[in-house]
């Protein structure tokens, strides 16, 4: 009868427990906060780590933006190779020196200088993706403007 008590009792403890040691470390990770490190703050803003306070941070998040955070609102400090990625679309690549996946497909067939002359003059030609009316389009589009009949109206008067 107390087995229940005391599993739900052991429960409490362990589940507190852990949220006890997240929290202590997102405290030291906040007091590590240096300058020009990359953070991400719990709104999801990026933002370049410019001074760092007592209960404040100063983040630089763009050319001229200066914001004052407190740092409990910084929610993870990233790596550089991770701000880099996210923030201006740079990839850290490790194998720079291998061969690049090119991104169209006329690089992987054979070089025919009639395949690329003709690939060059389909470039050139203007596509019209727009709908032309012909004559008997426009009759229907016309037809369809009319009211139409409901099923018991007749001609008949």
């Amino acid at each position: 009868m107390l087995l229940p008590f005391i599993v739900l009792i052991g429960a409490m403890f362990l589940m507190t427990r852990s949220a006890k040691r997240k929290q202590q470390q997102a405290t030291e990770m906040r007091n590590q906060l240096q300058p020009g490190s990359g953070v991400r703050t719990i709104g999801g803003m990026y933002a370049t780590v410019k001074e760092v306070n007592e209960d404040t941070v100063l983040l630089d998040a763009g050319p001229g933006v200066e914001l004052l955070f407190a740092k409990n609102a910084i929610g993870a400090v990233l790596s550089d190779d991770e701000y880099n990625r996210i923030v201006h679309g740079i990839e850290h690549d490790l194998k720079s020196d291998t061969d690049v996946v090119p991104n169209d497909a006329s690089s992987l067939t054979e070089s025919d200088d009639s395949a690329d002359d003709a690939a060059a003059a389909s470039d050139d030609k203007s596509v019209d993706l727009g709908k032309k009316e012909t004559a008997d389009e426009s009759a229907e589009a016309k037809q369809d403007d009319e009211p139409k009949k409901a099923d018991g109206d007749s001609d008949a008067k």
